[in-house]
């Protein structure tokens, strides 16, 4: 968690979260960030928002990371999904290595509020990124 994709906090890498419509299809091919179906709307620029990351750490044999909740404020856009990508590595297949695909179930809108992205807990059971 420190090397291809470095999370540590203030040091590491940055990362971004870029909403995508219902339209968007997302498998194991995908490596890189793309601009195809990604939402817009009043609050949102392409490409997503930067997130704040939160330094990796264990429990037992589990390494977690997180980030902390990003809100696009006062926004009007429908998402039914999300792409966090690495804008610092060049690793992969480019600079924006896709790192984790969200899928929300159902689209999910804002009209003149904010849309927030909550991270679930920071533990070896629920954090965002784990491995065991």
């Amino acid at each position: 968690m420190q090397a291809q994709h470095d999370f540590t906090n203030s040091t590491g890498h940055t990362f971004k979260l870029a909403l995508y419509t219902n339209s968007a299809t997302f498998d194991a091919s995908t490596t890189d960030y793309t601009a195809t179906n990604e939402t817009s709307g009043t609050g949102y620029s392409a490409g997503g928002g930067t997130l704040t990351n939160v330094t990796p750490t264990t429990s037992g044999t589990t390494a977690f990371t997180d980030f902390a909740d990003l809100t696009f404020a006062s926004s009007s856009i429908t998402a039914r999904g999300a792409l966090i990508y690495n804008t610092t590595t060049g690793g992969g297949s480019g600079t924006t290595d896709s790192i984790v695909v969200l899928d929300f179930g159902a689209d999910k809108t804002s009209s003149a509020g904010d849309f927030t992205i909550v991270f679930p807990t920071a533990d070896a059971s629920n954090a965002i990124i784990r491995i065991a």
